[in-house]
């Protein structure tokens, strides 16, 4: 679910927008001003959140992004094998597998929190608590 939409000369260092179906997250965004009756151009470099991916993009001033909406979820650490872990929700007690983020792959335990992010049907573990 897309939570709004905003121009390329908004999305500012640390914004999450949607390029080609995946979350990425501003690192940069150079604006330049060209001439008198020219358009200003960005050259964006986003980093990918479930992909690890960077991505250079350079867009007029006034094209548009949308920007995910982001559900964290508290979540506990049942299981962890290789790539994926076996969670449960704390809130709804949903037992799920979701795939680890590979900072914090080494953190991972059963019987320890975390925190999932699900950014547009996507789920992934992202933080140990």
């Amino acid at each position: 679910m897309v939570l709004k939409i905003i121009n390329a000369t908004e999305a500012k260092s640390g914004a999450m927008i949607l390029v080609d179906g995946d979350a990425y997250v501003v690192k940069t965004n150079d604006i330049s001003k060209t001439g008198k009756h020219g358009h200003a151009k960005c050259r964006i470099l986003a980093a990918g959140v479930f992909v690890d991916r960077k991505k250079v993009i350079t867009v007029p001033g006034h094209e548009r992004f949308d920007v995910p909406m982001v559900e964290k979820r508290r979540v506990q650490i049942l299981s962890a094998n290789g790539d994926s872990a076996s969670v449960m929700d704390l809130e709804s007690y949903e037992t799920i597998d979701i795939p680890i983020h590979p900072d914090v792959k080494d953190q991972v335990e059963p019987d320890k929190q975390a925190e999932s992010w699900d950014i547009e049907g996507k789920k992934m573990l992202m933080r140990v608590l």
